[in-house]
């Protein structure tokens, strides 16, 4: 055997790269180049992709991959839908493709997957609705995608009234005895009850989930807001907070005082403030962090969250206002300033056939959020997509109360 070949072919690539190269020409030289870089750049991705799939599928098996010649790698459309689709999708569908095969009902049934799940998922699915006296029912917006096992909350050990929602968590109060909290999930009829409050929230509680889902939480991180009103203070609000974290509620020392009732109906929490509805276009602002409140004024028909922002939704005859919250200090700038607390974001003209414009009862705004308003004509719930503009009957709703609802994993 040649000395030279000898000495070369044991050594490490690097040390072969050293040694002086051919002479090339200069076509040759800058295609033999440009193959170093690709090849260079096929090896880092793919050690790259290795390493990330590692750390992401400990413990399962392996996806399969394909190397070419030419090292790029390939990925079969199965594993490419079980690893970045299933995340994306509602509870529903994904308890339907457990049937698909064996890997995705181990992939779907992990503790892992559902946080994940419910980190992905933040579409509003469908709303809860109850008469008083009856158990609750769900209606929701897309019926193959969207859906609960049990709309009526039968898996709770005792029958309830919905008080409030938020990001997959529904919020319910025991009808009877000491007329506890329950904290559940309806897709997965999992639940916990919630320790007595230290003050008497009324017959109608007025309460609002903060649920924000964190990568870092794989157990759902909450708290729950309550308006209640003072008995030291005539026309006084109070507020009382439960935190899971602490497994515990406390009263704030901050008072609202105000001439005006609180509305039956669902609060909102946008950046840190919980806001509540009160007669004749006022809302109450109860800021969590400072826990300080303020009233504002000049809201009209429902409230909602639309891209981080709090807006107010209302209709008049077929045509949908939405307003956005501006200016919170409007009513003590100077005289004839042009700063408005709410401004006109967008103006929506409906289709009166598509409501069924022979309803006796004028239809209102329910709920809305940047992609679905929810109408409601006192029988019938419709939905309008803002995307397509189409407007589409869900079905029939008689109830007072409607709760919007995501349809996600979320571990309680």
């Amino acid at each position: 055997m040649d000395k030279t070949y000898k000495s070369t072919q044991f050594k490490p690539l690097s040390r072969v790269y050293t040694h002086q190269p051919l002479p090339l020409s200069e076509s040759n030289r800058l295609r033999f180049s440009k193959c170093n870089l690709i090849g260079v750049k096929s090896d880092l991705i793919s050690s790259c992709g290795n390493l990330t799939e590692s750390w992401m599928d400990r413990g399962k098996r392996p996806s399969k991959s394909i190397v070419g010649g030419n090292n790029k790698i390939y990925m079969d459309l199965k594993d490419i839908i079980r690893e970045y689709t299933l995340p994306f999708l509602p509870a529903k569908s994904l308890f339907r493709f457990t049937g698909v095969c064996r890997d995705w009902k181990m992939q779907i049934s992990t503790p892992f997957f559902a946080h994940n799940q419910s980190n992905s998922f933040h579409a509003v699915s469908g709303l809860f609705y109850q008469i008083a006296g009856e158990p609750p029912s769900f209606i929701s917006l897309d019926p193959k995608a969207y859906g609960v096992p049990d709309p009526s909350l039968k898996f709770l050990p005792v029958p309830v009234d919905i008080r409030a929602s938020c990001n997959g968590l529904l919020c319910c109060q025991a009808r009877t005895g000491d007329k506890a909290y329950y904290m559940c999930n309806p897709a997965t009829k999992m639940w916990k009850k919630l320790p007595k409050p230290d003050a008497d929230h009324g017959t109608d509680p007025a309460l609002v989930v903060i649920f924000e889902p964190s990568l870092l939480n794989f157990v759902a991180d909450y708290k729950l807001v309550c308006a209640f009103p003072s008995t030291d203070f005539d026309d006084g609000y109070e507020f009382e907070i439960y935190s899971s974290a602490e497994g515990c509620w406390r009263i704030s020392r901050e008072i609202c005082l105000g001439d005006r009732k609180l509305l039956p109906s669902p609060g909102v929490h946008v950046n840190g403030i919980v806001y509540w509805q009160m007669k004749h276009g006022v809302l109450v602002a109860f800021d969590l962090a400072r826990e300080r409140s303020q009233l504002i004024y000049g809201m009209k028909g429902a409230l909602c969250v639309m891209q981080g922002k709090l807006c107010s939704v209302s209709m008049h005859g077929w045509t949908v206002t939405v307003n956005v919250l501006s200016n919170v200090y409007s009513n003590t700038m100077e005289m004839h300033s042009k700063a408005r607390t709410w401004v006109q974001k967008r103006l929506i003209n409906l289709d009166p056939s598509a409501l069924g414009a022979g309803s006796c009862k004028q239809p209102s705004v329910v709920f809305a959020d940047s992609d679905t308003v929810v109408i409601h004509d006192g029988t019938t719930i419709f939905s309008y997509d803002m995307k397509s503009k189409e407007t589409s009957a869900l079905g029939s709703a008689v109830g007072t109360r409607l709760i919007a609802y995501v349809n996600n994993l979320v571990h309680v």
